[in-house]
């Protein structure tokens, strides 16, 4: 069987970055979606689109084709009472290198990384992690099936419950799997 619209796909892959391995997924813990249905990154699927069971893949996305160019206005200064919690700093969430999830001016969700934190401002990023990177994926199908009812409306649930995970996207879109 082959990947095409509407097929579970599992793979086992390493996403590289400059060289440096950035995520990987194993046989014991196989990156797992349904195809086609925008779970995943556009041009990742386009290149996966035909393969079958023991295929291998090596492919590389341009920024654009991923995460798209880092944005220097999406580095931001926020007033540290924005933080606070009952009248105080929350300094167990807020610090260097945190992920939080946000909400904008129009109710949107998005999340950002924590920079910085100076007296009076917390500089956050709202960039993707990965934008501005070019991305090396390797490795190999190892299922493709037509999805089980089951799977359906498991996935059903998902989209309905949202991602509890730091890896959502500003555009809503979940990278890790859930």
């Amino acid at each position: 069987m082959k990947i095409s619209e509407d097929k579970i796909v599992s793979l086992t892959y390493d996403l590289t970055v400059d060289g440096e391995l950035m995520e990987k997924a194993t046989k014991e813990r196989p990156l797992t979606f349904m195809f086609g249905m925008g779970m995943m990154l556009e041009a990742f699927e386009k290149n996966l689109l035909g393969l079958s069971v023991g295929d291998k893949f090596d492919f590389t996305l341009t920024p654009e084709e991923a995460y798209g160019a880092h944005v220097d206005d999406a580095v931001v200064e926020l007033p540290k009472s924005v933080f606070e919690v009952d009248g105080k700093f929350d300094e167990k969430r807020i610090f260097e290198g945190a992920t939080l999830p946000m909400v904008d001016s129009q109710g949107g969700r998005l999340m950002g990384s924590v920079l910085e934190v100076q007296d009076d401002i917390v500089v956050m990023d709202f960039n993707h992690p990965l934008a501005g990177e070019t991305l090396h994926f390797e490795g190999e199908v190892t299922d493709v099936h037509i999805a089980t009812p089951a799977e359906i409306a498991a996935l059903g649930q998902s989209f309905e419950g949202g991602c509890d995970c730091d890896s959502c996207g500003s555009d809503g879109g979940c990278d890790c799997g859930c």
